[in-house]
């Protein structure tokens, strides 16, 4: 099973609109950049995901599961890119801020401060025990 970190603008589609969707998930589509597009096709049912609300928030606030592998994404004409299924899991006692991120050694190689701009990225093991661990407290 591989961790993932999905980013989303929360006036756009937040943690809460994942998790209203309940069971049957929501779509995780418009991925346009070519890199978090293919770490998409990387996704397995089954694999856990932290979901970042960007933009004022910049913090992990909740984990999702992704319940479908990539698909064509439906909103892309071209056919180019995919999208994935996911359902929202636990939200986290509280949020794991960037700058919570940026303070912890254990994170310095972490994806999302090499390359702040990519919208899906991997996560590693420890990586994930870590933002786990203070999500949780």
């Amino acid at each position: 099973m591989a961790h993932w970190l999905l980013k989303t603008e929360p006036d756009e589609f937040s943690f809460a609109a994942l998790a209203a969707a309940g069971a049957r998930g929501e779509t995780w589509d418009g991925i346009r950049n070519h890199q978090a597009a293919g770490y998409l096709r990387q996704m397995r049912r089954g694999d856990t995901c932290f979901v970042y609300h960007t933009g004022k928030e910049k913090q992990v606030v909740g984990l999702a599961e992704v319940l479908d592998e990539a698909f064509t994404d439906p909103k892309d004409p071209s056919g180019r890119f995919v999208a994935v299924k996911v359902r929202a899991g636990e939200a986290l006692a509280r949020p794991v801020t960037l700058a919570a991120i940026k303070a912890e050694p254990g994170l310095a190689d972490c994806v999302l401060l090499r390359q702040a701009r990519l919208s899906v990225m991997p996560i590693s093991d420890d990586e994930w025990r870590l933002i786990l661990r203070l999500g949780r407290g």
